[in-house]
């Protein structure tokens, strides 16, 4: 008994220490998406590096679900206990700005080049950085190789225009027991993602530039009519109970020909002969993609924006960032050594990586759910017959007016 009290009382000592000593420290609040299953390891060994470089300042990590992380980040900081810095979708980052949540990151010109323009352009607004990116996703093509076969279409061919790809979709849902193409056209953010793929890559925009609306255009009112009617006659039944997701069952059981969708479909189409081409272009534009990106925004009002975004720069220097992206899977963000061995070791990467250059942001718009709902309506008023391509395209471009 004795012994134990003993022990006790070092121990109450020890805590009391050990306790003044973590007072001393400052802390830095980071949040972070899910779990660290998804590049966790990598990601945690270099916050442990930068500890060691600063001495007196202390990462808190927080891991919170997918669906409550953003919410979380923003409630904080505008009830007035921001955390230094957390992971959020690039697509917020104009509103946060507006609001005075977050600051921007100073890169040097060295710093900027590391990157292809458009990458940047997904986190900036008004000439300045606002996060630094973290996650990146491009979209390409994936064909049913036994479906071309079957509709009489050469399977190792995948289509590189819009034209081709209708054709294709066309062969297959009149030659085979297949729909000829999955279209996404839920109410929900990735329908619109799916849409922009065809904005790009006909040489449109949302928003340019100089912060206008852009969207009424001739180049988007042909998306539109491509996709909402030309594609939609083609695809599965029913697009508008569909989003992204949804249409990965149809083409693992070969009951669709075509989809659009990342690089990680590639692990669950392991059942099918795929094969994966970039998104096809239409008649007035190129190869494209959208280009989306999730980045770590470091919060105003902290005492410790210094360092956080010291530790966001150093989380996502070349080095680190790539090593994070290998184990989570993820696009490279940079076109550095180690992308050459990865599509040496797995050249369907390619279709993920060659049109970076010339691919597309998401709007960077003030209220992006505003955004997404209104360009959704309008590609399900086209899919449902309910309005024209052109008067969709024309109505949204005066609604978006307010987000811009």
């Amino acid at each position: 008994m004795k012994l134990a009290k003993i022990l006790l009382g070092t121990a109450v000592v020890l805590g009391a220490a050990t306790g003044a000593s973590y007072a001393q420290e400052k802390v830095l609040h980071m949040i972070q998406c899910g779990d660290n299953t998804w590049g966790g390891d990598f990601a945690e060994a270099h916050m442990a590096e930068w500890e060691a470089a600063n001495p007196g300042y202390k990462i808190n990590l927080e891991y919170v679900a997918w669906g409550q992380c953003q919410d979380k980040a923003t409630t904080l900081a505008a009830a007035g206990n921001p955390p230094a810095l957390a992971y959020m979708g690039s697509r917020t980052l104009k509103q946060l700005s507006a609001n005075g949540l977050i600051v921007s990151l100073d890169y040097t010109d060295e710093e900027k080049a590391s990157y292809a323009a458009p990458v940047l352009g997904t986190v900036t607004a008004n000439g300045k950085i606002w996060g630094a990116p973290r996650a990146f996703s491009t979209k390409a093509l994936y064909w049913n190789k036994d479906l071309f076969a079957a509709a009489g279409l050469d399977p190792e061919a995948g289509p590189k225009t819009w034209d081709e790809m209708y054709n294709a979709a066309a062969a297959i849902k009149e030659k085979t027991d297949a729909d000829g193409f999955g279209l996404a056209a839920a109410s929900f953010d990735n329908t619109m993602h799916q849409f922009m793929n065809y904005v790009y890559t006909n040489g449109g925009e949302v928003i340019n530039a100089d912060g206008d609306i852009v969207f009424n255009s001739p180049n988007n009112v042909e998306a539109l009519e491509f996709y909402g009617v030309k594609m939609a006659s083609v695809s599965q039944p029913g697009p508008i109970a569909y989003d992204r997701a949804k249409l990965t069952p149809l083409m693992v059981e070969s009951r669709i020909g075509m989809y659009i969708d990342g690089p990680w479909a590639r692990a669950r189409l392991t059942d099918i002969n795929f094969g994966v081409t970039g998104v096809p272009a239409g008649p007035n534009g190129g190869p494209g993609t959208l280009l989306i990106t999730d980045s770590l925004a470091v919060f105003a009002n902290t005492g410790v924006e210094a360092q956080a975004v010291d530790l966001a720069k150093f989380l996502t220097n070349p080095e680190n960032q790539f090593a994070f992206e290998k184990a989570a899977g993820l696009t490279p963000l940079r076109n550095v050594a180690g992308v050459a061995d990865l599509v040496a070791e797995d050249p369907t990467w390619s279709a993920f990586l060659d049109t970076i250059p010339t691919g597309g942001p998401e709007p960077f718009v003030t209220d992006y759910v505003g955004l997404q709902d209104v360009i959704n309506e309008a590609i399900q008023s086209v899919v449902l017959g309910e309005a024209t391509a052109a008067d969709a395209v024309a109505e949204a471009a005066e609604a978006l007016e307010e987000y811009k």
